[in-house]
């Protein structure tokens, strides 16, 4: 196990509500859990996307925080949120890292599996 190491897991729900397919707006909703499985008390600090639909457009989102939110983690513990992401296709892909630096003042990237962003009742 790495004293410096954050795991995150993914949950998307497409929302039939804020779409809009014959305008191709194709909106998406994700729950993160991220989760100290380090040793060390760290901090998430700034995220990094890449968001890409199934025509490989890519947005590219960074900013400070999740969520208005800079969680400070202890080893054990960890920090759920909800987000949202607006494609152009029924289907895409996330991915990206989270920016972290531990009380002793390590500094290293979480990375962030990629998930698929997918419509219901669309295959691919």
């Amino acid at each position: 196990m790495s004293q410096y190491e954050f795991s995150v897991s993914s949950q998307v729900r497409y929302i039939a509500e804020e779409s809009d397919p014959e305008h191709r707006k194709y909106a998406f909703a994700y729950t993160l859990t991220i989760r100290n499985t380090g040793q060390v008390t760290a901090q998430l600090i700034a995220r990094h996307w890449l968001i890409t639909d199934s025509e490989n457009r890519v947005q590219e989102v960074k900013g400070l925080g999740v969520v208005g939110h800079q969680p400070l983690l202890k080893p054990g513990e960890q920090f759920e949120y909800t987000s949202y992401a607006v494609i152009a296709t029924p289907v895409g892909t996330m991915r990206g890292e989270y920016f972290c630096v531990a009380e002793d003042g390590e500094r290293w990237d979480a990375p962030v599996p990629e998930f698929v962003l997918r419509m219901p009742r669309t295959l691919h």
